[in-house]
């Protein structure tokens, strides 16, 4: 039910409780985007130069590969406690712990499709006078996109969850309404704020495929 009661009567679903908190419910929005923008994106820019030294060799592809999964095995208590001496209880605690997830993924895509341009477009792209660094991004990192941005995909909707996470240092964006609200028992806020995480999640991952999908135009074309 929806009427004036819901909260008192402690239901799980209650427009009351939307209207009467939108403020505090917007905050905790829009920190929840910031913190996860921000991971995805360092992550990027941290997995592109370890997948370009992963691709030198099985020399640097093993160690390379198998910190980034170790590193998300690694609990998110542990981890944050790890950061914590060197961040405190901030922001960039949460970030850098979720930066640190996000490589798994985001290494190994840009890797596999880095790997997966033909042969024989890096040679006539060579034999058109292309050097290693041209050859790269006008060559070899576009037709790598597809594989780049459904790694991109992947983390950031594995973000907007662990991003919850980040409650326990009182930086967790809807994590910061849904931890205290499962203690209590709050079932209004726990149910809202939990649809909202999904609602971002399910954005995110729309808004980057309309992205994809501009940036990758021969793709639609090939599939018809």
């Amino acid at each position: 039910m929806a009427g004036r009661g819901c909260l008192v009567a402690n239901d799980w679903w209650c427009w009351e409780y939307v209207t009467s908190r939108g403020p505090e419910l917007t905050d905790a929005t829009v920190e929840h985007v910031w913190i996860t923008a921000v991971s995805v994106a360092l992550g990027v820019l941290v997995a592109f130069p370890l997948a370009l030294l992963a691709r030198r060799g099985r020399r640097w592809a093993a160690p390379v590969l198998g910190l980034t999964t170790l590193l998300y095995t690694v609990p998110s208590l542990a981890m944050f406690s790890l950061l914590l001496p060197f961040f405190g209880l901030s922001a960039s605690l949460v970030v850098t712990g979720l930066v640190l997830y996000s490589l798994t993924v985001l290494v190994r895509n840009v890797l596999a499709g880095l790997e997966a341009v033909p042969e024989e477009v890096r040679e006539a792209a060579r034999g058109m006078g292309y050097g290693p660094g041209r050859l790269l991004w006008q060559v070899e990192l576009p037709l790598a996109l597809p594989s780049l941005m459904a790694g991109v995909r992947i983390a950031t909707v594995s973000t907007v969850a662990l991003t919850t996470v980040g409650s326990i240092v009182g930086k967790g964006g809807l994590g910061n309404l849904i931890a205290p609200a499962v203690n209590s028992s709050f079932k209004a806020q726990v149910l809202t704020a939990s649809l909202l995480c999904v609602l971002l999640a399910v954005v995110a991952d729309l808004l980057l495929l309309g992205v994809q999908r501009l940036l990758t135009p021969w793709t639609r074309k090939a599939g018809g």
